[in-house]
């Protein structure tokens, strides 16, 4: 698969061609900034602050992701209160091992 980032929507699109397909240009300023067009900043959740990652290829194509700032697994880790330490829940929740 050439392009490993790609998502598709609830529809089933691809959204990486999609995209592509509705062309937006954008001037590289002075500074080397390009403004992200708002149509495709609204579709991808880019929000003020946000950290992207870029990549060229060599056809000469430039590839920004956003870089997720934490591990969504980190955002839950911790947050159930079982009461005893986790090899007691286990046992409580499976019952004594049975010598194998």
């Amino acid at each position: 698969m050439p392009y490993p980032w790609r998502w598709f929507d609830s529809l089933g699109r691809d959204s990486y061609t999609l995209g592509m397909a509705s062309e937006m240009k954008s001037t590289v300023s002075e500074k080397g900034q390009v403004t992200i067009p708002k149509p495709i900043r609204e579709r991808l959740g880019i929000q003020p602050g946000a950290v992207l990652e870029f990549a060229a290829d060599e056809g000469g194509q430039v590839v920004a992701r956003k870089v997720m700032a934490r591990d969504p697994v980190d955002d839950v880790y911790g947050i159930l209160e079982l009461g005893e330490g986790t090899d007691e829940f286990i046992t409580g929740v499976r019952g004594e091992a049975d010598g194998i």
